[in-house]
């Protein structure tokens, strides 16, 4: 478990590409129910709808569309529990609604930056997908509102950009593969996905201190920079 200090948005790093995949793995392992049973309780909401009757059905489908991002955060929060040697439980899939409004904005942020960025000659819209890849931790691990989580995730990410950009590239292609495995391997591969950015996020950034401050002084080293 590796504990982050004030200067990691400063510092260097080496981007190791293998150890985020064996970590992510191993991440992984050491729940692999809780994982694979919280994707089919997923598919068995979005898809449990079509059974209903179709005004009932548009009603179900848009407040899963609503509340999917906070779900799907539901991954990340698991992860960095087993990261940090933490107990957990299959309701911490749940936790991301604890933190409801900031996850939706950031994902609502993200997504109209992707479409606004993909408009601007498709280039612009690559560089933020993949610059904002560790914004959703710092929401949830150091509590950054969504600018600072935003600003954090493309400081650090830019400094070795295209080594993310082709780790980006494996988990889409890992998850193609899943897919076109009758679809099933994506029980395995989308979580994989989600330990593995953790992984890289432990050991680029490191887990929150007990110096409940720093997230605070992180926020004021972002808002006062040019």
């Amino acid at each position: 478990m590796s504990e982050s200090s004030l200067n990691f948005l400063q510092r260097d790093y080496s981007f190791n590409f293998e150890k985020y995949f064996d970590r992510g793995w191993n991440i992984f392992c050491q729940y692999p129910w809780g994982f694979i049973g919280f994707i089919i309780l997923n598919l068995a909401i979005s898809q449990g709808s079509s059974v209903l009757p179709q005004f009932q059905a548009e009603i179900v489908t848009t407040l899963y569309n609503f509340v999917f991002p906070v779900l799907t955060a539901g991954y990340s929060i698991v992860a960095i529990k087993i990261a940090k040697d933490r107990s957990k439980k299959f309701a911490d899939f749940f936790a991301g609604f604890q933190r409801f409004v900031p996850i939706f904005l950031l994902n609502l942020f993200w997504f109209l930056s992707l479409v606004f960025g993909t408009f601007l000659l498709i280039i612009p819209g690559i560089y933020l997908a993949v610059s904002y890849l560790f914004a959703l931790l710092f929401v949830i691990e150091y509590r950054l509102n969504v600018w600072a989580a935003l600003e954090a995730s493309r400081k650090i990410i830019s400094k070795k950009w295209f080594s993310f950009f082709g780790f980006v590239l494996t988990l889409a292609y890992i998850n193609l593969a899943g897919f076109l495995f009758l679809s099933l391997g994506l029980l395995f591969t989308i979580p994989l996905s989600y330990c593995a950015i953790v992984a890289a996020f432990e050991d680029i950034v490191g887990w929150k201190t007990a110096d409940l401050a720093k997230a605070d002084k992180i926020y004021l080293d972002l808002t006062n920079r040019n």
